[in-house]
């Protein structure tokens, strides 16, 4: 979401390039140029004249060491900035009492019920919890049924009475319902509207002291921009919630809620929402986020995705394969289909330092694997786990059956072969340089 504004400030950097020192008009030219460029992202007005103005009084505080260059110290206080205007550091969600409950708030369309889903899917499978969700929507049109299938796909209960008209009624009977079944967490989603209207502030609010909820979340569309912050106000100023949650942070946004949205309302985002999927969702760090925005990739969340999906006695096992030479497409498949658990392709490959910029306009769609899932499901068996057996009319009997071209089913058998080659190496010290040198003519 990040990519215009990444440019932007990059072109700002390069105003110091060459610059053997920081001096106030280097400085200051550069500083005015991303504060534009966050002007441009629709970040409110006097949060970037703020931030800039720090920017500009730390660089302009400290001396150039002679291992850096301006542009390399400049880009480290902004970046270090950056992450404090979002927070500084990531805020977890409170689960203290038994049942925690939790009351999600916020405008009709932002993605409320369906981050209702991902949390409560969240909780059950990365903290051990068992969620009810109490469906409170009673006025957009299938809402509860929403609810209902999101609870189904993911295994959680949910608590609903479409007969019922009261909101509140609702709310504490399902959360004397999570007591009495032994539900650790109760997730409360409530009614939306297009704008900020007196009747629902008031049936929030009643919902509110009734629950006594021990965390409030503000649920924001991202693509909103500066609306997402004023929405935010007013919602705060009447629910006083604890945490932000900003959804839809893959579509094509500035980015302005992110950056404005601490400073304005005071209270930390918490989660972000990346996509449709149950997993499309991530706990907000604040510092991977500015390295983002700055091209320097987010590794630390590409390894505790591939961590979720890791495990140890399999990994061990495939260990030994590649070591005899083993490594069939059974387990090629099997990679692919661990990878795609990890969340959007694109996401994924920006998370890579460097690599972000390069493929802002490369179209890598959540289908990429497909074709190659279709190749491998056409081959036998025996031919899984026998690839050296793939001669010419068993490739083109492949590509019949999958629905493409022998060159596509060739090209894929030539990418296998020199996987498992640099698989090999990995496990051999010797090889090492000899495989990072080929790396580069891998596709």
């Amino acid at each position: 979401m990040f990519d215009s504004l990444s440019d932007k400030i990059e072109r700002a950097f390069k105003l110091l390039k060459g610059q053997g020192k920081i001096t106030e008009v280097n400085v200051s030219e550069t500083v005015k140029e991303i504060r534009k460029a966050l002007l441009d992202a629709d970040v409110n007005y006097k949060v970037a004249k703020q931030f800039t103005d720090t920017v500009k009084e730390k660089a302009l505080g400290q001396n150039v060491l002679t291992a850096i260059s301006p542009g390399q110290l400049l880009t480290k206080i902004t970046r270090d900035e950056l992450a404090l205007l979002m927070g500084g550091a990531s805020v977890d969600i409170k689960l203290s009492s038994s049942p925690t409950v939790i009351l999600m708030s916020g405008l009709q369309g932002s993605g409320k019920t369906t981050f209702s889903g991902k949390l409560a899917s969240y909780l059950k499978n990365k903290r051990g919890k068992k969620p009810l969700l109490i469906a409170c929507d009673l006025y957009r049109p299938a809402a509860i049924d929403q609810l209902h299938v999101l609870g189904e796909q993911i295994g959680v209960e949910v608590f609903s009475d479409r007969e019922s008209k009261d909101a509140v009624s609702i709310a504490k009977r399902g959360v004397q319902q999570a007591k009495e079944n032994g539900n650790s967490v109760v997730i409360i989603d409530t009614a939306g509207r297009l704008a900020v209207d007196e009747v629902m502030m008031n049936e929030i609010e009643a919902v509110k002291k009734a629950v006594d909820p021990d965390e409030i979340l503000f649920v924001v569309d991202a693509m909103t921009g500066q609306d997402a912050v004023n929405t935010a106000k007013a919602f705060n100023e009447r629910l006083n919630f604890d945490g932000v949650v900003l959804t839809k942070l893959d579509g094509d946004t500035r980015g302005g809620a992110a950056l404005s949205i601490k400073s304005v309302v005071n209270k930390p985002i918490k989660f972000v929402g990346t996509g449709e999927k149950m997993e499309a969702m991530d706990v907000f760090h604040p510092e991977r986020m500015a390295d983002r925005i700055l091209g320097m990739g987010d590794v630390v969340t590409l390894v505790e995705r591939a961590q979720e999906q890791f495990n140890v006695e399999d990994a061990r096992k495939l260990q030994k394969k590649i070591a005899k030479n083993q490594f069939d497409f059974n387990d090629f498949v099997a990679q692919l289909q661990q990878i795609k658990k990890m969340g959007n392709m694109k996401d994924l490959v920006s998370m890579i330092p460097g690599v972000g910029k390069a493929i802002k306009d490369v179209d890598i769609k959540d289908d990429a694997f497909n074709g190659i899932e279709a190749i491998v499901a056409s081959m036998t068996p025996y031919e899984r786990e026998h690839p050296e057996s793939l001669n010419g009319s068993r490739r083109q009997r492949i590509a019949k059956g999958s629905g493409t071209s022998v060159t596509d089913v060739n090209k894929l058998i030539k990418q296998f072969d020199e996987t498992r080659k640099m698989m090999r190496m990995m496990g051999d010290k010797k090889n090492m340089m000899k495989m990072m040198s080929q790396m580069k003519n891998m596709r």
